[in-house]
């Protein structure tokens, strides 16, 4: 299982995130951190959205890749609460 995040630099909503999903442990995921800054379509899709969370699964023999967008965590969840959410997700 992936979590991408997209992010851009200076944005300490982002960086919170990102440390919240470093922290938590009793998950199995890979987390990617996608700067929205480096690609123009990232950026106009995210500029005013951003932390943008997608959970993206890589199904069957193709590798075909679905992205589907997780609810903004609030920026006071802890650690905890995050992983509860993320638990949910994983689970459907």
């Amino acid at each position: 299982m992936q979590l991408i995040l997209y992010s851009k630099p200076g944005c300490h909503l982002c960086e919170g995130l990102q440390e919240k999903l470093e922290q938590i442990q009793n998950l199995s995921f890979d987390l990617e951190v996608r700067d929205i800054t480096t690609r123009e379509d990232w950026f106009s899709a995210y500029e005013y959205e951003v932390p943008v969370l997608y959970l993206s699964n890589h199904r069957g023999a193709e590798e075909e890749e679905s992205e589907k967008p997780l609810p903004r965590p609030s920026p006071r969840a802890s650690v905890q609460q995050l992983e509860q959410m993320l638990r949910k997700y994983l689970a459907n």
